[in-house]
């Protein structure tokens, strides 16, 4: 799968670095003084890159936990988003990671611990509420799980930290780190799915829609919080039969009762990035559809958002209750 892992040269050693190093002896191994001479010139084909992505070793010094965006969250007051990983290791086509990096070559930030220190010190300054947590924005959060093993070193992290609350956010099915320990209360895996018409077409090398809902019914029976994230919809002629039919199925695989949160958002892409992976893919007919510039975002035309927005939500309200929900606003 990793044919070239790049690693920083203050990285050569680390334990972390020489545990990733040794599941790949067949990789070429290439230092490096910093990952951004790999990852940030100019001029790289994402495209290209995307059929065999590099491994890229990393360190990071700041910025380890940072405020989601407005409209951002499941329920608390508090919510920020840390990445550990950048890029994913599925080529979704609506995916803003496409027109946000020049390369389509996995970073991994070794330094967990500089992320939870920052992470601690942030729930320690609110220990009187509950803070949020979202993994899973930059990259997914459990798709490298057997390479990274973040889950592995953030689970009992999250567990000693009382009023912090963890989102993984994934399309894997990579669970056996989770299965194999006892549910986190405060620790939601999140699923992003699609109709299976939509995830054929747009979400390659994602796990099938059934793969996904057999892996959340093994995290529900075992006790786990999960959430569903249908985010983005994707506007075709039949859509509302496509999500009547699409809901149906979800919902008979798996015990609403027991899911911690449901959000709902439309295709929305910066209007840069939507560009610019208009131009990696000028064929695709996603980019093609009825869009419209509002605020600095491309999505769909106000009218069709609101109205595929209003339809799913009143589907989704015949099996989640109002609690659960929690459509996005941006």
């Amino acid at each position: 799968m990793i044919e070239t892992i790049y690693i920083e040269e203050n990285l050569l050693n680390h334990p972390r670095v020489q545990e990733i190093v040794a599941r790949f002896p067949e990789a070429r191994r290439i230092p490096c003084g910093r990952y951004g001479e790999v990852f940030n010139p100019k001029a790289q084909n994402f495209r290209l890159q995307k059929q065999r992505p590099a491994l890229i070793l990393a360190e990071k010094f700041k910025n380890f936990v940072l405020p989601t965006p407005s409209g951002y969250g499941i329920g608390a007051r508090r919510n920020y988003y840390f990445s550990h990983m950048l890029n994913c290791l599925y080529d979704c086509r609506y995916c803003f990671l496409q027109g946000m990096y020049p390369s389509a070559h996995y970073v991994l930030f070794v330094n967990y611990e500089d992320f939870q220190q920052d992470i601690r010190r942030i729930a320690e300054a609110h220990r009187d509420e509950a803070v949020h947590f979202f993994s899973g924005y930059d990259c997914d959060s459990l798709a490298l799980e057997p390479v990274t093993g973040f889950a592995a070193h953030f689970l009992p992290f999250f567990a000693e930290v009382p009023n912090a609350w963890l989102e993984l956010r994934t399309k894997s099915t990579q669970i056996r780190t989770l299965l194999a320990r006892e549910p986190l209360p405060r620790c939601v895996v999140a699923f992003s799915l699609s109709p299976e018409q939509i995830s054929e077409k747009l979400e390659h090398r994602a796990p099938s829609l059934q793969k996904r809902l057999d892996a959340i019914g093994k995290l529900q029976e075992q006790g786990w919080p999960v959430g569903l994230r249908f985010d983005p919809l994707i506007f075709q002629s039949d859509y509302q039969n496509q999500y009547r039919r699409f809901f149906g199925q979800v919902f008979a695989h798996i015990d609403p009762k027991r899911l911690h949160s449901v959000s709902l958002g439309a295709f929305r892409l910066p209007e840069q990035y939507f560009k610019k992976a208009q131009k990696l893919y000028p064929d695709e007919k996603l980019f093609a559809g009825p869009m419209q510039l509002k605020e600095g975002m491309i999505g769909y035309e106000r009218s069709l958002e609101k109205d595929m927005l209003a339809y799913c939500g009143d589907l989704l309200s015949n099996y989640i209750t109002a609690e659960q929900f929690f459509p996005c606003a941006a």
